[in-house]
């Protein structure tokens, strides 16, 4: 798995930089919410690991 990059504060996005909606609001590359994405730097470095355990494997 390709999981994220960490430093002591923060956790990488699993954006690809190829932003392309599907039908429920997630993009069909980083498979994350329109919400997350929207919120994702405002997100607790919990959250963001959260948003990586259910996309993770996905993404390879």
């Amino acid at each position: 798995m390709n999981g994220p990059d960490q430093t002591a504060s923060s956790v990488a996005s699993p954006c690809r930089k190829i932003c392309q909606l599907g039908n429920e609001d997630t993009c069909l590359w980083c498979l994350r919410t329109l919400d997350e994405i929207a919120r994702w730097t405002q997100m607790s470095d919990r959250e963001k690991m959260q948003v990586w355990e259910r996309v993770g494997d996905s993404i390879e």
